[in-house]
């Protein structure tokens, strides 16, 4: 099989995920598939995180460590409220500007007679 076709991989989504999920996703896939990533990557980007990623993952299975029941289809989003921050100008605080002397709580008093 050529390399040079990603549709063929045993990720299809290959292309576009993160290391954090490519590390998660490769644990349910036999030794054959994971050598199929690694030319994969090889021949193409060669990104050093991702061949470590592989490699590591390689040596595992090598070394007995089983193949995890999981999937290799990307789970789905998680269902709720959109993310992102409640703050807007409307939730803002009103702008606080120190006094020049002294604090809010204990305003600046006059020296006296500087003459003297």
């Amino acid at each position: 099989m050529s390399t040079n076709d990603h549709s063929e991989l045993p990720l299809p989504d290959y292309d576009q995920l993160s290391v954090g999920e490519l590390e998660h996703r490769v644990r349910s896939l036999p030794h054959e598939a994971l050598e199929q990533l690694l030319r994969y990557e090889r021949e193409h980007a060669d990104r050093a995180h991702v061949t470590a990623v592989l490699t590591a993952r390689l040596r595992q299975l090598e070394e007995g460590s089983p193949q995890s029941p999981g999937s290799s289809v990307p789970p789905s989003a998680p269902k709720g409220e959109p993310g992102g921050s409640p703050v807007s100008p409307a939730t803002s605080p009103e702008p606080y500007n120190p006094p020049p002397h002294g604090t809010p709580d204990q305003p600046a008093r006059p020296v006296g007679n500087r003459f003297r």
